[in-house]
């Protein structure tokens, strides 16, 4: 199994380009099954999650290929399949997202509960519910999600409990071909769901509000392929923007809207870093300074997100000050401070809320990865202790960032992947 070790101590200084959003690319990548021809997806990152998706589509008969330019080639014309196998769905979250493209394409699916990171429970209550209210049939046996709509789904009014992004992706793509109007309420506002809705459009689907929490779907009886380019990871951006500030660098991330970062460079100013943006890029430095310590409040977009949390506790360990870094999203989202008191990091945690002493440096340990987060951020403390740092379980970084080590070793990190 791999492992990563770092010898920290060295300033991060540097260009990289953005790469294409996993978390944009997935339910993109789902939302073929809805297409009658070929799909051309670029910017598709290549990453563990992205293959097990092209895997599981495979598997329900798509024909799928990938480009040396990065991108990926689908054709559902004969995806006929309607089972997501538990062996496929238990390593990726994502693939509960096939639920409702093969419902509104087929009129049946069984789809076996998902698995992913261990960061709480995440149930898929509300994917069922949003299904249910367009006329689907559900049920639960074996541990497949099985439901069925043999005359079609049909369009509804909705309203989400709680805001959330699957729930959204799942229920919009649905809509996409159901008979009627669909208007979905308390929707998630994440630019990966914005992205989503712009992939259906040019897909033929009828579509308006995005980016606000109301969109309103008049199903059509078909959409068509076509060629689309998916958005750049704003969490990739953000993780390397933070790994900047908190070794006193500087790193440019180019072919990204600095829009789409939102709070992300908010607080990294509020750290003290001097954030510049311009047309397509966006630069972080801190020109040698030790951080000064941030509070962080996880929320739904345009609130601070979940994925940049664990992050921010690092550069918090080594921060000026004291810092209360509270996830209201997932509750077990904060195990990456057990391995950073490993490290020599004064954080106690109290309910939902790290609160974080900054220290002057950490120091290297072995440490384990507890999910795709936690590992960047294990990835951030390394950088910034002294000695070396083996950080193991690094498949779940593989699963979110393509060629983090290499990236990093461009930009002056002493970093490597060994093997066993």
């Amino acid at each position: 199994m791999d492992s990563l070790i770092v010898r920290g101590g060295h300033r991060l200084d540097g260009t990289l380009r953005a790469s294409g959003s996993k978390n944009a690319a997935l339910p993109i990548m789902a939302a073929t099954l809805l297409a009658q021809g070929v799909c051309r997806l670029e910017r598709i990152p290549v990453l563990r999650d992205i293959a097990t998706m092209l895997t599981l589509l495979s598997s329900l008969g798509a024909t799928v290929s990938r480009a040396a330019d990065g991108g990926v080639r689908i054709e559902c014309d004969q995806a006929c399949e309607v089972t997501a196998p538990y062996d496929l769905v238990k390593t990726m979250r994502a693939s509960i997202l096939v639920l409702g493209p093969l419902l509104a394409r087929h009129g049946k699916a069984a789809v076996s509960f998902p698995g992913g990171c261990a960061i709480g429970s995440r149930p898929v209550d509300l994917h069922i519910q949003a299904l249910e209210a367009m006329g689907a049939a559900i049920s639960i046996e074996g541990g497949y999600i099985l439901a069925e709509a043999p005359d079609g789904l049909l369009g509804t009014d909705f309203t989400f409990d709680i805001t959330t992004v699957g729930g959204t992706e799942n229920a919009v793509m649905a809509a996409s071909l159901a008979n009627g109007t669909t208007v979905l309420r308390n929707v998630a506002r994440e630019p990966e769901i914005v992205d989503l809705v712009q992939f259906l459009r040019s897909m033929g689907a009828e579509i308006t509000g995005e980016g606000t929490d109301i969109l309103t779907i008049r199903g059509v009886p078909c959409l068509t392929g076509g060629t689309y380019s998916v958005m750049p990871d704003r969490i990739e951006v953000g993780t390397y923007l933070v790994a900047a500030a908190a070794t006193g660098g500087r790193v440019r991330m180019t072919d990204i809207d600095p829009s789409v970062l939102g709070v992300i460079t908010d607080k990294l100013r509020s750290a003290g870093a001097s954030v510049r943006e311009g047309d397509q890029w966006v630069e972080c430095e801190m020109d040698g300074k030790r951080p000064q310590a941030v509070d962080i409040m996880t929320e739904p977009f345009p609130g601070f997100p979940t994925d940049m949390q664990a992050q921010f506790t690092a550069l918090n360990a080594v921060a000026q000050g004291e810092a209360r870094v509270t996830e209201t999203v997932f509750e077990n989202r904060l195990m990456q401070a057990h391995e950073m008191r490993r490290m020599g990091a004064h954080i106690v945690i109290e309910g939902n809320t790290a609160i974080i002493s900054g220290q002057p440096s950490l120091q290297g340990a072995p440490v384990m990865a507890s999910d795709l987060r936690a590992s960047a951020s294990l990835v951030i403390a390394g950088l910034v202790a002294s000695g070396e740092t083996r950080i193991d379980r690094i498949y779940h970084i593989d699963r979110g960032y393509e060629n983090i080590e290499g990236n990093l070793q461009s930009l002056g990190a002493d970093i490597q992947r060994v093997s066993g």
